[in-house]
This record gives structure tokens, sequence and C-alpha cells, in this order.
């Protein structure tokens, strides 16, 4: 199986309802709803009915406020037909920044769930919003809003519906994903149907479909990584998509759902590693070293692959016993035996994690890409992967490097462009076409591209050492998994200090184990034993740092930050410049 040819989303999920009716196409992790392929096809079109009675036309736009669940991917394939542009917004994100998203995209429509009514309705103030449908209120729907149910009735019969997707073409607007504002508002990066097809077409290269895959919708669908590889990959191939509509419950989910096809940030490669440390900590005798000898021949292995080199006869029977014995075991567990392609993404993984993992036999392909990209750019071919790297080009795309290293980026993937703002448009796409991504990298003699950190990020220290602080805050990750945030600090100074949050989880099962009782971050920042074993991880992520990497001195913060938080953005990744705002006294302290 494999793509249809298909132009656009519309047409390819209108052969997927034709192809495969009767099998399962979206599901809840619980299995309390659960739409066949027909059953989504007729929902899309009475969905698509309703929108269009409400006005929803060619080139408009609808926003979306919900968590991950059927019913958003029936409403965004519903507006996909209809030839307008869904987006989503962060469920974390504030009223005054949703308004602003809101007025970029002029949107009249949006579809939320009733416990951010509030948010929404404070948001569509002096907008061009005039419609709110609230899911679940079949029975009674808020005042001012429509539930599902009526907007599905409001349609009108003689609605051609047929007529109405096939006039959408490769060049219409499919979606807007809204950056999670790191240095500033929102941008909203335009991607079209072609944009999209495009991608996933190309990403078969890495993921050929198979009509029994299946993926897991955990993280926000306003994020690129789970609106394309979660939803649109599956409109356009047939994979089932089961969602999980709390992100903290996905590895636990991991063990019941048992996916084919997995994506993930470093954090949660993270979380997967301690886990297993954790076991193996517990275990004695003849069966932890059984474990030890089996990871480390895995490391081995995966690390000898990475570097082009052939594996001895030896080694291959010991690893093939290894895999039996011990690994096999450790990925059932994990709920991840059934995994044909793992991808790892949004930011770089250390090295020495996605070595473990690849040790473990989990097909992981680090990749790269950005919203202004339709998503993935470089991988990682999973028979000849290269740890520390992104990998090599995917198809049509081409990858350069500017004189001072930042990534160029060409092709047909390339985004229209920032949603009402040409300017920062032309800043981002030069005259002949290419997009200056803000990252610095390397490319090898073979086209792998290393990615070494956001241009604007890099540390230059007193002495005018450049220094990348993704590289030491991942290293301080591995080695210290009581860490939830590392910020790495050290602009014009002697040496790098450190801010540290502790991970709620981590810190949960270290004060059990140690027999503390008080859990709240404020106490544990303190503990003596806490604050030792933090500091054995910093000297332990030491070792592995260049001397002027090294963290000299750190802090813990007495409380944990969350996603969406004022530090950090949805999908984790750190805002520097409000950070080194509001923690500025504690930073001044660790220089005196």
């Amino acid at each position: 199986m494999g793509t249809t040819n298909s132009e656009t989303l519309c047409a390819a999920f209108q052969a997927q309802v034709a192809r495969i009716p009767g099998k399962t196409a979206v599901r809840t992790a619980d299995g309390s709803v659960s739409l066949t392929w027909q059953d989504y096809g007729r929902r899309v079109q009475r969905m698509a009915a309703g929108l269009a009675a409400l006005g929803v036309k060619h080139g408009d736009t609808v926003g979306m406020m919900l968590t991950n669940r059927p019913e958003f991917h029936i409403a965004d394939t519903a507006i996909l037909h209809l030839g307008a542009g869904a987006f989503s917004v962060y469920n974390s994100s504030p009223a005054e920044q949703i308004q602003y998203i809101f007025r970029n995209a002029d949107n009249r429509v949006v579809i939320c769930e009733p416990q951010f009514l509030d948010t929404v309705r404070q948001a569509s103030e002096g907008t061009a919003v005039e419609h709110i449908v609230c899911v679940d209120s079949e029975d009674t729907a808020p005042a001012g809003t429509m539930s599902l149910a009526a907007l599905d009735e409001l349609g009108d019969p003689t609605f051609d519906f047929g007529a109405t997707w096939r006039a959408v073409q490769p060049s219409d607007l499919a979606t807007i994903i809204y950056t999670s504002g790191t240095t500033g508002p929102p941008k909203g990066v335009e991607l079209t149907h072609a944009n999209l097809m495009t991608q996933i077409t190309a990403v078969e290269t890495l993921i050929t479909p198979e009509d029994d895959d299946t993926v897991i919708s955990y993280l926000p669908d306003a994020h690129a990584a789970n609106r394309i590889a979660a939803h649109y990959r599956s409109v356009a191939t047939g994979t089932q998509v089961i969602t999980v509509d709390d992100p903290k419950k996905v590895i636990e989910a991991l063990v019941s759902l048992r996916p084919t096809i997995f994506g993930a940030v470093p954090a949660i490669w993270y979380k997967l590693k301690a886990r297993l440390d954790a076991a193996l900590a517990a275990e004695t005798g003849a069966k932890k070293s059984l474990a030890l000898w089996a990871l480390a021949t895995g490391t081995k292995v995966a690390t000898l692959k990475s570097d082009g080199k052939s594996i001895p006869p030896l080694l291959a029977v010991q690893h093939r016993v290894a895999d039996k014995l011990v690994l096999s075991k450790f990925r059932e567990r994990l709920g991840m035996d059934n995994l044909r392609v793992a991808l790892s993404g949004a930011a770089p993984i250390a090295p020495d994690v996605m070595a473990f993992v690849l040790g473990l036999g989990l097909p992981v392909s680090e990749v790269w890409g950005m919203s202004e990209t339709a998503l993935i750019v470089t991988y990682n071919p999973l028979s000849s992967p290269r740890i520390g790297t992104v990998g090599t080009t995917i198809r049509g795309m081409r990858v350069a490097l500017a004189e001072d290293g930042e990534v160029l980026v060409k092709g047909p993937q390339i985004m229209r462009g920032y949603r009402g703002d040409p300017e920062k448009t032309a800043e981002a796409i030069d005259s002949d076409g290419w997009l200056h991504t803000g990252d610095l990298g390397q490319l090898d003699s073979d086209g792998y591209l290393t990615i070494i950190d956001r241009k604007k990020e890099i540390i230059i220290n007193a002495a005018g050492k450049n220094m990348a602080p993704s590289n030491i805050e991942g290293t301080v990750k591995v080695s210290c998994p009581l860490a939830g945030s590392v910020v790495a600090v050290g602009d014009n100074q002697k040496y790098i200090v450190a801010l540290i949050t502790l991970d709620p989880d981590a810190a949960a099962a270290f004060a059990e184990a140690h027999g503390i009782s008080n859990v709240d971050p404020a106490e544990l920042s303190v503990h003596p034993d806490l604050v030792a074993a933090v500091q054995a991880g910093i000297d332990a992520a030491n070792e592995r740092l260049s001397r002027v990497e090294q963290i000299k001195k750190f802090t813990i913060l007495p409380t944990f930050w969350e996603p969406g938080s004022e530090e950090l953005t949805p999908t984790m990744k750190l805002k520097r410049k409000p950070i080194a705002k509001k923690y500025s006294g504690e930073i001044e302290a660790l220089y005196r």
C-alpha cells in the first residue's frame, strides 16, 4: 500500500474511504469511540455541510481548541473538503495570545471543548469570530454556542459535497501552523495541499505505509509534528490513529496500544531510558549482570553501524543472543515490540541516548525540519543511521549552508508564507527561494547534516568561545534523570552556570525511595539528599563535556515548569529570553 496519486488531501481521503471502508480509521485509546473509514467519511460529509451552512467557504479559515480526540480529525478533514484552512491553538495559550491568532487568521468559526469555552469567548472579543461550536454538549449547548449534533443537522440536503471537495486545488491553503512564539508573537505558517502531499509522499522512503499501521496522536495538534504525522499522513495513507488526550499518559499508553509508528521529542526517550535504568538499579545478581551485558552489546553494535563499520562475527552472535534473551523483552516491556519506525525530533537528542535506544533494537530515526518546511527535511535511514546527525535530505528537498553555517532549505515543501506578514516572509525566504532556518549546521561528505544549535542561542563566553547550550543541557539530562529542564547560561562570562528544574515524576520517585514525605518542589529543591543526587549528575555530565562547557555552579529552582508556561513552549522548548529576565537574580547569584 502507499499514498494515492491524489494531488489534494481531500482526494487522498476519499480514496482511503473507498479502499478500506470497514477498517478502523480513528479511535480513542480506551476504545470508547471508534470510527471506520466509512463512518469517518460520513461524519466529514455531514460536518462539511454544516460548516458550509454557517458560511464557511473556499479560502476561509476555522479555528480549533481541542484535546487529542476523534472529533479533531473529523473537523479538520471536513474543513479541508470545503477548501478552507484549519488551525489549532495550544490549549495552554492565554486568551490574549489566542486573540492575536484569531485576528491574524480572520476566522469566523471556532470549534472547542467546554473546558476552553471561557478562554475562547475572551479571545473572540474584537475578532471576526461569529460562531462557536462546542463539543461534548449534545444535550444543552452553552449559551451562544451550538453542539456538534446541531451543526450536523444544520447542513443543507442539497449541498454538493462532491463538487466542493473536487474543486480544491493543490495550491489551496490546507492549514496554518502557528509557531509557539519563543521570541515574540506567533507567526502563522501557511501550508498548502501541495506542501503536505509532497511531504507525505517523500516520507515513504522512511515510512512505507502498511494496512495494519497504527500511530498514537498525543502531542498538541497545534504543532506541525502531530498535525502532519498523526493526522494528514493518516488521511493520505489509511493509517489508523489512536488518540491519547493527555501527553503525560503516553508512556503508559504505549504498553497497551503497541503502535507500529511512533514519534517523540527527546524528553520522551530520556524518560524511557530513565525508567529502564531505574528498573536495572533495582535488580541484583546474575539477572542484572545479564541485562547490563545485553545493553552494552546492543549499544556497541549500534555504534559500529553508525560509524559505518562491520560487525565482527563473534559480536554478531552475541548480539543475537542478547536480543533474544534480554533486548526483545525490554522492547515488549516498553510497548514498542511492534514498532516499524519511530521518529525523534523537535530538538537534538543526546547521542548517548540515541545509541541506547538503537541498542535496544528500536528502529528510531532522528529527523529534522520545521513548520515552515511542512515537517521533515532530513532523516536518518534506518539501514545506515549516523548518531549525532539528523541524516540526509528527503526526496525533492535541497539543503545548503550559508557562509556563517546557517542551514538553508529549498524545495516544494517550503511554506506559502507567514500569514498576513509579507515582510517576515521575505526575511525568511530569499529571492532565490531558499528558506533561512535560523539553525547552524554542518554537512559531512556523505550529505549527513548535524544541527549545532539555533543561531541566536549560541553562547559566546568571555574568551570568545562559541558553545551550543542544547549540547550542554542534553548531556545533563542524560546524566541526571531528576532534571526536568536545564538552562545553560554563560554569555560574556568566564564559566557556565545552570538553572535546573526537577522532573515531577522523577522527583516523586526519588522522594518515595528516600522516605521524603513532602514532594513540594520548594522543599525538594533544598533537600540535602536530592541536591547531592543532582550534583552527582552534574559531575557525571561534566566528565563528558569539554572544559569550557562544564557547569561550574547550578541552582535548583523551587518550582516545576509545565509546557505552555512562562518558561516553556507547549512543545517544551525553552523560552530563553523570558527565563533570563525572570530568573536574573538567581543567575547573578551564581556569578558572585
